[in-house]
């Protein structure tokens, strides 16, 4: 399976987020790599992982979001959703829990209840080390212009979740710890 050729089958022509989005997956799937590897996981593993991690955004083409040249009808938040209809209908199942459930460090049910998200009212939230892991990695990048190859520090990303409430900022510092990943300024 090659990540890059499927990311443009469903970017088609449209190169400009072909390119924010492959250049940010890259980033979180060395970062995600990184931390697998310093968690010992076997090499099937970080195969899996950098796969996954390449295509977390793959459901992105079909969203809108004119600043990432994308003009999709589905509003950003699911792209998660959306990418994981795509990988199942490839073929990819894991792959596809992975799209589905890397938004933060999670989206609860309740949590879309109290949001009013209107998405599909399910748990959504990183189950397996994989899934957490490429979550977690991406947490450290944005997709916003110019900031493309930045990585947040720890203190960042803290700052980033805490909108959603302490308990999200505590599931990081949990992954944090499980992961051995030091503070970064």
């Amino acid at each position: 399976m090659n990540p890059k050729a499927l990311l443009e089958k469903y970017y088609e022509d449209n190169d400009a987020a072909l390119e924010i989005v492959y250049r940010h997956s890259r980033n979180v799937a060395d970062k995600a790599l990184a931390i697998a590897v310093k968690a010992g996981l076997p090499q099937a593993e970080l195969d899996f992982i950098e796969e996954a991690a390449l295509l977390h955004d793959i459901g992105v083409s079909r969203i809108y979001a004119p600043k990432l040249n994308c003009f999709g009808k589905a509003p950003y938040v699911w792209h998660g959703v959306i990418g994981r209809e795509i990988l199942d209908a490839e073929g990819l199942p894991r792959h596809a829990m992975v799209c589905e459930r890397h938004i933060g460090v999670g989206l609860t049910a309740a949590d879309i209840v109290t949001q009013n998200l209107r998405l599909p009212v399910r748990e959504m939230s990183p189950v397996t080390t994989s899934e957490r892991i490429v979550a977690l990695a991406d947490l450290f990048f944005s997709k916003k212009g110019g900031e493309l190859d930045l990585e947040k520090s720890t203190q960042q990303v803290r700052c980033d979740l805490l909108r959603f409430g302490a308990q999200k900022v505590q599931i990081f510092e949990n992954w944090l710890n499980d992961f051995k990943v030091r503070e970064s300024a």
